[in-house]
């Protein structure tokens, strides 16, 4: 009988697993800058930002956060306008609040005075039915180490072909 309850109760929590539906990523901002810290976060939306976001449409881009006046603010990501939507319709580069906590706020404000510090959006996404946006506390990348990651990744991908090829090669023969 305990086992039962037991498996009940994994099988509840498999149940609860937040569905985390992708919007929109920001893969500049991996390329361009060394990820130090990550945050989630809730955003202040209108309505038709939130049906716009539902169709899929963002960019994140040209992305930054602003802290100002103890409140953490996104800035210059595009939520295109709703097509459907009338006069009350939104402005489609217009800032939007973050929902932090205080202390997190403060840990991000103190961080990005540091030099070559920023605060990026990676991501964009639903989870259940609220849409969230991970922020990165970021430093700036070098030229030389943008060809570096550029080379490593390359490296990577040409020693998995190898395998690959041996593999294959291996199995026919």
């Amino acid at each position: 009988m305990a086992k039962e309850k037991v498996k009940r109760k994994a099988a509840k929590a498999n149940e609860k697993a937040p569905a985390r539906k992708m919007i929109a990523q920001n893969k500049k901002a991996r390329h361009d800058y060394h990820i130090l810290d990550t945050y989630e976060c809730g955003l202040v939306l209108m309505g038709t930002e939130v049906k716009s976001l539902r169709l899929g449409r963002a960019s994140l881009v040209d992305g930054f956060v602003h802290i100002d006046g103890g409140e953490a603010w996104l800035h210059n990501i595009h939520v295109p306008e709703y097509v459907q939507g009338t006069w009350t319709n939104h402005s489609a580069t217009r800032k939007r609040k973050l929902l932090l906590h205080r202390a997190e706020i403060d840990k991000l404000l103190s961080k990005s005075q540091e030099t070559g510090h920023t605060i990026v959006p990676l991501s964009l996404y639903f989870k259940d039915s609220r849409v969230k946006v991970e922020i990165a506390l970021a430093k700036g990348k070098k030229e030389y180490d943008k060809r570096q990651t550029l080379r490593e990744k390359q490296d990577t991908r040409e020693t998995n072909r190898a395998i690959s090829a041996v593999r294959r090669r291996q199995g026919i023969a």
